[in-house]
């Protein structure tokens, strides 16, 4: 008798679905169509993002240092955008670009007004000063050598704006007191802290302007 053994065979595999295979399946279509699901819900509860527009520009009409002058500008151009980046009127300084600091201060129907916070289209048909009306004809304004004498500007940033700010304020009181000129430039920001200085130069442009009488 033959003590050789038998090949061992696999058996074949299972034909057709199995119970387990089916329960697997089942099990991965479920969350795949419960993930879908969940993403839909969350795409339906986010907010819609605002739809893109295209906003043209219009040609206006800006009264600037005594001059008409046409611009074009976008709705949202503000003042000081059209006078730097249209009408290359630079002096008028953007440092915070959120009307905190001055530097950006001209005067709006002789009120002051910082131009980074006020739309182009907003301002047509008012007369608008900026810090170069302070030289036109040639002749400089008592403030400008009033600021050199007096030590009122470093870095130059704050000098427009506060210049603008100190005509404002010679304009309605010609004879302000220390008090009024520190009010009348509070709204102006020097990080070179030449405060002292500065309220020094509008005394001085006050006399200037009224004669030399500084008393």
């Amino acid at each position: 008798m033959s003590s050789k053994k038998e090949p061992e065979v696999n058996p074949a595999p299972e034909q057709g679905f199995s119970r387990r295979g089916f329960l697997r399946g089942a099990g991965a279509t479920s969350g795949a169509l419960g993930a879908a699901l969940l993403d839909q819900q969350e795409a339906a509860a986010a907010p819609a993002p605002p739809p893109v527009t295209a906003a043209g520009e219009a040609s206006i009409t800006l009264n600037i240092n005594g001059k008409p002058t046409k611009v074009p500008v976008e709705p949202r151009t503000t003042l000081l955008d059209a006078l730097r980046d249209r009408l290359e009127l630079t002096g008028a300084k953007r440092v915070c670009d959120r009307g905190t600091c001055g530097a950006c201060t001209v005067l709006v129907n002789g009120k002051t007004n910082y131009a980074c916070s006020v739309l182009a289209i907003d301002v047509q048909g008012k007369s608008i000063q900026t810090i170069e009306s302070l030289t036109a004809g040639g002749k400089s304004h008592p403030l400008i050598p009033a600021f050199a004498n007096q030590d009122g500007l470093q870095c130059g940033y704050c000098t427009p704006g506060m210049m603008m700010a100190a005509k404002g304020l010679l304009d309605k009181t010609p004879k302000p007191t220390y008090e009024q000129i520190k009010a009348g430039l509070g709204g102006n920001i020097c990080r070179c802290g030449t405060y002292v200085g500065l309220r020094k130069a509008v005394q001085e442009a006050s006399g200037t302007l009224r004669g030399g009488n500084n008393a």
